[in-house]
């Protein structure tokens, strides 16, 4: 059924361009959303979105579990870190009524 199919399935140059893809987008969230902290949390996302797929990508190619389970530990890490990012926003709205960048920037530490 499939002896002609291997154009349906992906190389690794194919995830590659997706990490890449995905990594110019996230930097590029970076630069352009530099007002406001949601569009920042989710370009940092992004860029380590495309990490895990480079990970996973030369795990696979190379036969070697050890990329895969190492984007689990990052996955873990990275969910935590957004939810108490944006448990601190809202705390932080809450008590300035805005989340724009040069409000969080006049908090005294």
């Amino acid at each position: 059924m499939f002896e002609n199919a291997h154009w349906f399935f992906p190389s690794l140059t194919h995830y590659l361009v997706v990490a890449a893809l995905l990594f110019t987008l996230g930097a590029f969230g970076l630069f352009v959303g530099r007002k406001n902290i949601i569009v920042l949390l989710m370009a940092i996302e992004l860029i380590l979105l495309a990490v895990n797929i480079n990970l996973v990508a030369f795990s696979a190619a190379l036969e070697d579990a050890v990329g895969q389970v190492l984007v689990m530990f990052i996955l873990t890490v990275a969910a935590a870190e957004a939810a108490i990012g944006l448990a601190i926003l809202v705390v932080f709205f809450r008590l300035r009524g805005s989340i724009e960048v040069q409000d969080v920037d006049s908090l005294k530490g």
